[in-house]
């Protein structure tokens, strides 16, 4: 019998093999990926299309099928990022004290997401865990820092330079920590970033903040 028939038979059945055994994970894989995109998906309406007198309560159902998502897909960064932004949304329609125990809920979920893999989503939990540290109260109400915000908020940057969400952020920090000179070019950056695929109405709602930010830091 020939060798390299047997040795060629062996590869062609060991390769049908392993496709067949990872098959399901790929099916598993994009099924988790279609759940992430539905929560995005869920989060731009509630966020830019929703009546402000009922977003708190469809953030509040968004984060449960979060959550839900996050516990049947342990170790998945975007699940956990995802999670954080609707829950740090919710936290941002509460408001005042009642609303902490949610900030530091987000700020679990996107440490856990940076412990897995920092540069998910391009670096979007850096991103996001950088805006609640600039947000957030600091010491004895909340765990706000302004030192740790900036260099979260450049982590994200140095990940994602041409990001329309790192630029906005970071130009909103600067601004809200009155350098409004230094704020404009990072603003102006984002307004001129590219659009991401599949996310046309949270591009255009953010780029309608960016304009109004823009206004504010021209005017101070």
């Amino acid at each position: 019998m020939n060798p390299i028939r047997i040795t060629r038979r062996y590869w062609i059945s060991a390769s049908m093999t392993a496709l067949l055994l990872a098959t399901p994970l790929l099916g598993q894989a994009a099924g988790v990926d279609d759940a992430v995109q539905e929560l995005q998906q869920g989060w731009e309406a509630v966020r830019y299309q929703a009546p402000a007198n009922e977003r708190e309560k469809r953030f509040e159902a968004l984060a449960a099928r979060a959550h839900a998502l996050s516990q049947a897909h342990p170790g998945k960064a975007e699940t956990l990022i995802w999670e954080g932004i609707i829950v740090s949304s919710l936290a941002g329609e509460k408001g005042g004290l009642g609303a902490l125990p949610l900030v530091k809920q987000a700020k679990g979920l996107y440490e856990q997401a940076i412990q897995i893999d920092g540069k998910a989503l391009d670096g979007s939990a850096y991103n996001s865990l950088g805006v609640l540290y600039y947000k957030v109260p600091g010491w004895p109400i909340g765990f706000g820092d302004k030192k740790q915000a900036r260099d979260l908020l450049q982590k994200a940057l140095a990940i994602n330079p041409q990001g329309i969400d790192p630029n906005f952020f970071y130009g909103e920090f600067l601004l809200e920590n009155d350098k409004a000179e230094n704020a404009l070019p990072y603003l102006q950056k984002a307004l001129q970033a590219p659009d991401r695929p599949g996310r046309a109405l949270a591009d255009k709602g953010r780029r309608e903040e960016v304009r109004q930010l823009m206004q504010k830091a021209k005017a101070s």
